[in-house]
């Protein structure tokens, strides 16, 4: 059995156990797989009907709270940004959501060449930032840090050379982040690519595992990260989120948390490494969001935007 089939078994074994599904015949349902960094996901075709499931990757129960998730996943949908959740289970984490329908999964090249996509990103983080919806989970980058740190104690794998240097020089980052706090809104805080879906004329987001109550600017400067986003994507984005120019302290806060979302993601990545688990090479990915937070970090113009965010 390959590792798509075995996937596909352990799709159709999760549905059997749920009330929509438990009476079909494996004929009455087709299943196909879509992908996944660290959880399985597949498409569910039924009756009409379209739909995602995701299977929980291995060791995601040592840092996701599945009641976080599903409160977020349901208020998102609430705020018109992510497809409903038709279940989802709290002690396995297995959830289904509503397929949306001729859309385009996003990558780093898609929101390069696909005309407005940047845009359409800025939009919906504006929807949801301005949703009044609430996270129950609060997003605090620091102290996730020394969570991760913790796990990461309990495994054997070593820490990139200079990472404890690095969280010792964010210091001047957390000072300037404390001094003027924006209000708390609710926030992906994890906007890979893949996590986006183009209709073409709206942009809808999914997976939320990491969500949570957060300084909304965090999710544009780890969107511009995560999609490579050149200074031309950046502006779009920006003023499709802003309507017009941000102040120099939002825009200094967006540049901050580029360096800081790489300086997070290192550890989450040495964890999937010390997981084993095969989806990429967490390695070589700790080793690439590292390096491009100390050269962030070190790149001329950031101490400006430390001291913009500092001044308010």
């Amino acid at each position: 059995m390959t590792g798509d089939d075995k996937g596909i078994t352990q799709a159709r074994d999760a549905l059997k156990h749920m009330k929509l599904f438990w009476c079909l015949d494996d004929s009455d349902i087709e299943v196909t797989r879509l992908g996944g960094l660290t959880n399985l996901v597949f498409r569910v075709d039924h009756g009409g009907e379209q739909y995602v499931l995701r299977l929980p990757g291995k060791g995601t129960e040592e840092y996701i709270n599945r009641a976080n998730e599903e409160q977020a996943a349901r208020a998102a949908a609430k705020a018109g940004v992510s497809p409903d959740v038709v279940h989802f289970d709290k002690a396995t984490g297995v959830m289904v959501t509503r397929l949306i329908d001729d859309s385009v999964t996003m990558s780093p090249e898609k929101f390069k060449t696909i005309r407005g996509t940047p845009a359409r990103a800025g939009e919906a983080f504006r929807k949801l930032h301005t949703s009044g919806q609430t996270f129950n989970f609060r997003f605090e980058l620091f102290s996730m840090i020394d969570e991760y740190l913790k796990v990461l104690s309990t495994k054997d794998v070593s820490l990139p050379e200079g990472y404890d240097a690095a969280v010792k020089q964010a210091k001047t980052v957390r000072e300037a982040l404390a001094a003027h706090r924006l209000p708390l809104a609710p926030c992906h805080c994890d906007p890979l690519c893949e996590n986006f879906l183009d209709t073409g004329k709206r942009m809808w987001i999914v997976d939320w595992e990491y969500a949570g109550m957060n300084d909304p600017m965090w999710d544009l400067g780890d969107l511009s990260v995560e999609g490579e986003f050149s200074p031309v994507q950046d502006e779009e984005m920006i003023k499709a989120y802003f309507g017009g120019e941000p102040t120099a302290s939002e825009r200094g806060r967006i540049v901050i948390y580029k360096a800081m979302c790489d300086l997070l993601w290192t550890l989450w990545g040495l964890i999937q490494h010390a997981n084993k688990n095969p989806a990429d090479d967490f390695w070589a990915y700790s080793i690439k969001r590292f390096e491009r937070c100390k050269a962030l970090m070190a790149a001329p113009g950031f101490a400006g935007h430390v001291a913009a965010v500092k001044k308010g």
